[in-house]
């Protein structure tokens, strides 16, 4: 599925099932929910938390709440992800095409 299938799909499902999208802004208050979310469960399976009894690693389902909430402010702002993500590619291509290829942090055992 492409970022602009991906829009079409969530707006779709919006008018079918959602009845209409929340406002921006609380959109914007549902995704830090959901980056929230996602980062317990990075803290539990990758940090130094532990997860409780009867708590599941559901790593893919919070990535996808994230995405999906994203989706929904990009369609309502009139955002093409695909056309965004194309120019952002290339902004960091120019900016940084030799930056992390330069950093002894990440190109040797340096610290």
């Amino acid at each position: 599925m492409t970022l602009e299938e991906a829009q079409k799909e969530v707006d779709n499902w919006i008018k079918t099932y959602g009845v209409r999208y929340f406002s921006e802004l609380t959109n914007m208050a549902v995704l830090t929910e959901e980056v929230g979310e996602l980062a317990r469960v990075m803290a539990r399976k990758y940090g130094d938390q532990s997860f409780k009894e009867g708590e599941e690693c559901n790593l893919a389902d919070e990535m996808t709440d994230v995405l999906w909430v994203l989706i929904c402010l990009a369609n309502q702002t009139g955002v093409d992800l695909t056309e965004a993500f194309k120019r952002n590619l290339e902004k960091k291509t120019k900016r940084d095409n030799e930056r992390h290829i330069n950093n002894p942090k990440l190109t040797s055992n340096g610290i």
